[in-house]
């Protein structure tokens, strides 16, 4: 503290845990007898309080809220589910038959599908993407935190798309002035079926004619700005959300039952499983490579 030492005793050890904060400059000491401190716990009490009740509106709302219900499979459907070039798990198949009877349901679904990286998110996201497309003429918006994995994702649904008429876009930094507003004009036109982007599809600009499926791919990454943008694009449309290491509000919110889980647990059979060794120093076990 700014005015002396409060010093613990070790085997209260426990009841500290190391202070974090945003921004560069270090943190400000507070005094023992001051009311500083005490009133910033009261202040983030309430903060967190008004987060909470926020939440709790935003799933009574869509509990209440009639969804759009989509049809069954169509012929186009199981072609693309046949086309898929491996072998989908047990864990898989169930986490899109979950999806699949959310979206044929009358209320809007919120899903979370967990599994570690590798194990076949993607393809269940791909799945549901193509039935909001294909069955529901639906727009989709799937949102990344990073530019690289906006990459991949565009990459990986043009390849699967590509024998059906579906148009997909991009919006990320890599994409010029003018390329992003074509974007943003096909979107609001309807021109544009699904679009792959980072934060910037949370932009003011960003408007779509029938916006029916929002997928987000590791939402942990996203700031508090962004999420509370997802937040309110969250009130009007069907949620898919894919991670391999869930917040802790995430993961209590699926477990308490506000949000509907699948877990994909088991991996591709052509994944190795990582083996984990705990040895001393050995300079024959590890390996350098001199690049000078």
């Amino acid at each position: 503290y700014e005015d002396g030492l409060l010093r613990v005793p070790a085997d209260s050890v426990d009841t500290l845990s190391r202070y974090r904060q945003t921004g560069n400059r270090p943190p400000e000491l507070h005094k023992m007898t001051g009311k500083v401190w005490k009133n910033t716990k009261q202040k983030i009490r309430k903060s967190i309080k008004k987060l909470a009740v926020d939440l709790l509106n935003l799933y009574a709302k869509r509990a209440k809220k009639e969804g759009f219900t989509y049809p069954p499979d169509t012929i186009w459907q199981e072609e693309l589910e046949d086309s898929f070039p491996y072998q989908p798990t047990p864990d898989q198949l169930k986490a899109v038959q979950d999806v699949k009877l959310d979206l044929e349901s009358d209320r809007p679904m919120d899903r979370l599908v967990c599994g570690d990286v590798g194990f076949g998110k993607t393809e269940v996201a791909v799945r549901a993407i193509f039935k909001a497309v294909t069955s529901g003429h639906k727009q989709v918006a799937l949102l990344a935190p990073t530019t690289i994995l906006t990459q991949q994702h565009y990459h990986t649904l043009k390849e699967r798309f590509a024998p059906y008429p579906i148009n997909i876009g991009l919006l990320n930094r890599f994409r010029t002035t003018s390329e992003k507003k074509d974007i943003v004009q096909r979107l609001a036109t309807g021109e544009l079926d699904i679009v792959v982007g980072t934060h910037q599809l949370l932009g003011k600009s960003v408007k779509f004619q029938d916006l029916g499926l929002l997928v987000i791919d590791e939402e942990q990454r996203f700031g508090v700005n962004q999420k509370e943008k997802i937040k309110a694009l969250k009130t009007e449309v069907d949620v898919l959300t894919l991670t391999a290491t869930p917040i802790p509000r995430t993961l209590y919110m699926s477990l308490s039952g506000i949000r509907e889980i699948s877990l994909i647990t088991t991996p591709p059979p052509s994944r190795r499983p990582i083996k984990t060794h705990l040895s001393s120093y050995n300079s024959d076990v590890v390996g350098y490579h001199n690049s000078s």
